[in-house]
Formats: C-alpha cells, sequence, structure tokens
C-alpha cells in the first residue's frame, strides 16, 4: 500500500476489521427469516484466502514500465497481485460475486500512483503511445462495472490511481467556491474545508469511499441534494488531462459558450480523460442542522407530502421517504435499547390504529433542516404543516439522530449478505412527479412476478431519496435467498427486470450510480438512439484509439462487453 492512500479490502467493502453486526438487532434476523427465507445467524459462504486466488500475471511491458518508472519513480509503479486485484473491481454485487469465486478477468497490469498535474499529463500520453488502456480509479466504490477492463482485452491495462492528489487547494472566501484535487475522499475534504468554516455538503452513501473525481465521473447525488444540488450543480469548474492537451474549464456561475463541455466531462466516467482537480461550490457551515422523523399511513402519501415540500417555501436540506417494507426493515435494524426500536412504540402504535392506519404500511420519513435558528424554526412549521395534511404524523429529532450517526454503514451490508447466500443489489431512478406512485408499483409487481417464475425468494423495498421541481428520484433495494452456482443469473433477472420497469414507465436508468457497463444496454431506451450516437461520436473524436475506458456508457460492438441485455 501507498503511504497516505486509503484502500479498501479485496474481498468487499471497506476497511478489514469493519463489518455490519446483527447481534445488537434482536429484530433484524426475524425480518430476513420472513422476508427471504434466510438464517443470518449462520454463514454459508466464508471469505476465500487471497493465495488462493490464480491471478494472472502483469502483461507490463519492460518499455511501458521503465517509461512510468521515469514518470513517477519506483515505488509508485505497482505489480503486486493485491494491488492488482483490488484495482480490477469496483463494489458492485456482480463484482464481489465474481471475486470471492476467483473469476478476476482482465485485472489491470500495473497500478499507478501520480503526485501531481505534471505526472498525470505524462503518464496518460506515455499510455496512450504505448497504446494501452487507461482507467481512472478514485475511491473503488463504484458499482456499475466502470472500473474494469472489457473482457479479452489483449492491450497493456493501466489503472491510475488519483490518491495522492488529495488536498484543498485554494478556498475562494468571496465566491464561495473552492479548488480541491480530485483524488481526495469525502471526509478527508469535508475536515479541510471544516478547518476553515466551510462545507461542500455533498454526502452519498458512498462518502467514506469516493472521492471528487469520482463524483464527478459518475454525475453523483448527495443525500443533502435538495439543498446543496447535485455534484453537477455543486462541480463549476475543473481540470482533466487528455491524451496530449489539457481541459481547462474555469469556475464559472453560467455560460452560453455553445453545447457545454462541462456537462460532457460530468458522468463521462474516464472515456474522455483523467479529472485531476475541480472548482466547486461551498458553503459556511449552517448555525443549526437537524433531521426530524415523521411517519405517514402509507408510501403515496409520503410521496405527496414530498412534493408538496418541494413545491413549498420550506427549501429543505433533505426530504426522504421509504415503502412499508423499507420501514420495516429501518425498525428491524434497530438496537434493543436504541431509539430506532422505539420509532413505533405502543403509545405511538395505539395512535396510529386510532387513525385506522394499517401498521404493515406506514411509511417512515426523515426531514433535514438547516441554517440560523429561527429559519429552521418557519421551515419545521412549514413541514409540520404539510405534514399533517397529508395525514402524516411528527415523531421528533431521535429517529433522525441515529439516522445521521449510521448513514454510511449500509454498504457494509452487501457483504454481510453475501456471506449468507443473499444476493442484494441496488437500482435507482427519476422520474417527473405524475409517475412517481406508478414507477414504485409497478418494479415492485415485476421484481416479485420475476421471483415467482424463477421459484426463489426475494425482496425489494424502496425509498424516495432526492427530490427536484418537477419529480424524484426512487431508490430500490432488492435482496435474493439464492446461494446455488445460478445466483449470478439470477442476479441478472432481478437486474433486468427492475430496469427495464424503469424505462416502461417513465423513468431514467440511473439517477446516479452512473452507466458503466451494467447500465448500457438500455441507453438507447433512455436517451434515444439517436443520443447514443452523440455520445459514441464524442468518444471516438475524443478518443480515436479506444484508450480511455474503453466499453463504458456505450461500447463500441466488441463482443464481451455486457451480457445483461435487455433482450437476453
Amino acid at each position: 500500500m501507498i503511504e497516505g492512500v486509503k484502500q479498501q479490502k479485496w474481498w468487499g467493502w471497506g476497511e478489514e476489521d469493519k463489518a455490519y453486526r446483527y447481534e445488537d438487532k434482536p429484530k433484524f434476523p426475524a425480518f430476513v427469516k420472513k422476508m427471504v427465507g434466510v438464517d443470518v445467524t449462520k454463514t454459508v459462504q466464508p471469505i476465500p484466502d487471497f493465495d488462493t486466488l490464480n491471478v494472472p500475471a502483469s502483461q507490463l511491458s519492460d518499455d511501458l514500465r521503465a517509461a512510468l518508472v521515469a514518470i513517477l519513480g519506483e515505488r509508485y509503479v505497482q505489480t503486486d497481485d493485491m494491488t492488482r486485484v483490488v484495482h480490477a473491481f469496483g463494489k458492485g454485487v456482480r463484482d464481489l460475486m465474481r471475486v470471492r469465486r476467483g473469476d478476476l478477468g482482465r485485472v489491470p497490469d500495473v497500478v499507478l500512483y501520480p503526485a501531481d498535474q505534471a505526472q498525470v499529463e505524462a503518464l496518460v500520453d506515455a499510455v496512450v503511445a504505448a497504446d494501452g488502456v487507461l482507467i481512472p480509479f478514485g475511491g473503488g466504490s463504484n458499482i456499475v462495472a466502470a472500473l474494469e477492463a472489457e473482457p479479452g482485452e489483449t492491450r497493456q491495462v493501466v489503472s491510475v490511481n488519483l490518491g495522492r492528489l488529495n488536498k484543498v487547494l485554494e478556498i475562494d472566501e468571496v465566491s464561495g467556491l473552492a479548488h480541491i484535487q480530485a483524488g481526495v475522499f469525502g471526509p478527508d475534504m469535508e475536515d479541510q474545508l471544516k478547518a476553515r468554516g466551510w462545507t461542500m455538503g455533498h454526502h452519498p452513501d458512498s462518502f467514506v469511499w469516493s472521492t471528487l473525481g469520482g463524483w464527478i465521473a459518475t454525475r453523483s447525488s448527495g443525500m443533502q441534494s435538495d439543498k446543496y444540488g447535485d455534484i453537477a450543480d455543486i462541480c463549476r469548474g475543473l481540470t482533466m488531462v487528455m491524451p496530449g492537451q489539457v481541459l481547462e474549464l474555469r469556475p464559472l456561475p453560467s455560460s452560453s459558450s455553445g453545447p457545454s463541455v462541462r456537462e460532457m466531462v460530468l458522468g463521462s466516467e474516464g472515456r474522455l480523460g483523467v479529472i485531476t482537480s475541480a472548482w466547486v461550490n461551498v458553503h459556511r457551515i449552517p448555525e443549526v442542522r437537524e433531521l426530524q422523523a415523521y411517519f405517514f399511513p402509507t408510501y403515496e402519501a409520503g410521496l405527496k407530502a414530498c412534493e408538496a415540500i418541494v413545491s413549498s417555501d420550506a427549501a429543505v436540506m433533505m426530504a426522504r421517504v421509504s415503502d412499508a417494507v423499507e420501514t420495516r426493515y429501518i425498525m428491524a435494524n434497530g438496537k434493543k435499547s436504541g431509539k430506532v426500536s422505539s420509532y413505533v412504540n405502543k403509545a405511538i402504535q395505539k395512535l396510529m390504529v386510532q387513525k385506522g392506519w394499517d401498521l404493515e404500511q406506514i411509511a417512515m420519513s426523515f426531514v433535514g433542516f438547516e441554517g440560523s435558528t429561527s429559519h429552521v424554526r418557519y421551515e419545521r412549521g412549514l413541514v409540520g404543516r404539510i405534514v399533517k395534511e397529508h395525514g402524516g404524523m411528527g415523531v421528533g429529532k431521535g429517529p433522525g439522530t441515529l439516522y445521521d450517526q449510521k448513514k454510511y454503514d449500509t454498504p457494509y451490508l452487501r457483504d454481510f449478505m453475501l456471506d449468507r447466500g443473499l444476493v442484494c443489489d441496488v437500482s435507482e431512478t427519476t422520474t417527473p412527479w405524475a409517475y412517481a406512485a406508478e414507477i414504485h408499483t409497478k418494479t415492485v409487481a415485476a421484481f416479485h412476478a420475476k421471483m415467482d417464475e424463477l421459484g426463489v425468494q426475494g425482496v425489494l423495498f424502496c425509498h424516495l431519496s432526492h427530490s427536484y421541481h418537477s419529480g424524484a428520484c426512487q431508490y430500490f433495494t432488492f435482496a435474493i435467498n439464492d446461494s446455488s452456482e445460478n445466483a449470478e443469473r439470477t442476479y441478472d433477472e432481478a437486474k433486468r427486470v427492475v430496469q427495464q420497469s424503469f424505462m416502461d414507465f417513465h423513468g431514467t436508468v440511473s439517477h446516479h450510480h452512473g452507466v458503466g457497463e451494467e447500465h448500457s444496454p438500455w441507453m438507447e431506451q433512455d436517451i434515444s438512439p439517436a443520443g447514443v450516437f452523440i455520445q459514441r461520436k464524442l468518444f471516438e473524436g475524443v478518443d480515436p484509439g479506444n484508450n480511455l475506458n474503453p466499453g463504458k456508457i456505450v461500447h463500441d460492438g466488441r463482443p464481451g462487453i455486457s451480457s445483461n441485455s435487455p433482450d437476453a
């Protein structure tokens, strides 16, 4: 490992010594048993030893190695098996299933750790001159297969880890802008900003293990985007290294300079170059920050309330509502003596029953407020009235405080479930408000129909996670009870039916996870064949040698890119 550069474990999410645990959550085993028929107290698929993996030998040539060492130094040109395997995948469920069984695919031949802009420029030119494949690597948290070389790639594959480019370089306090290197992890960036009284306000689920450059490359969105905006709103300028040239976009509030080059880079997933730094909006740390919890009689009522909140004068930091199954999942994660277990205490249950609520259909909501004490008080009053108008009720700050403390722990659950033979994944989409309830109902129904057809037990739940003037993102999580040799095929069927439902009911292929290879089969349905044509021509024009992360977003027609076709 390189000093100062964090690295996730090779077989799963995050740190080696950190994991999801059920022992202090007495309701969780019963919830999982009921939903998918699995006893989570028993491990059925232990983690293999790394030494048992058959890691393909590096194909790095002596000539390219010498050129890279001359640019970076021997220490920062890594070819050991562990480093190469860690950089071969993201953290999608298919990635984790494959790496656990030793199906490693096309592992990078070398991992590079540049220290500055000049080194990135030199290594990009060296790799392209050698007709190699270059894949930028941030925190490794990608879940749509955007970090893996194409199957059968015969050229040298180079992974570029930006982890040494991790500084807040400058803060323009007059304009509320910060110039930040692309390889900085979320917590490290916020620590540097907070030391000077600022925050960027961008907090995706992957915050601990993702980077600024990764957020830009995938068009990320954070939990607080209702106030701070998506990364596309936050990023105002950037620097990107391209073969033989460097793109410099100044930090401007807006521009009418033809088709937006900034927008072309946002979401480009390494296909146009290596992002090395960005200018982003930053804000003074608010005086007050709080999350209030509410309950609604149904998910549909919660959706309507969120729509009303967005169109009101209450400019909240976050408005989130979970459907009935996810609400039960949240409560099942409560500790015996914790506040989650008292979300629906006997007094509240009695009140819900008196209101005529079906306790199996209730939906939990979190709404976040930031600003001065008087501003938060004003917004809280507005939201309280809207909640009441939609049949909901407030239960205070306690649940929201606990959610805030545990919000980055959820990704560890995927590893825990895989250990127990459960395949878990997520898919998210946006629709106009007019179709929000329909796409939820139809996607849940399509998923369960597919599970019945396959003869396996599965569960799917959802929450509204990000809101806009015209619509919202809904974030679906599913788990499938299949530990057989057909588990990956079962996962493919589930993923296909969920993504196709998005296309069929006015959704987009993705809201903030990006495209990669996982979602590329639906791109023509999403943005039309003409839209794919434009994207393909853009990539071909910038990268005629197909050296920059080929096969992502839209592929060039070569076989083996993705088997997850809607028609498969």
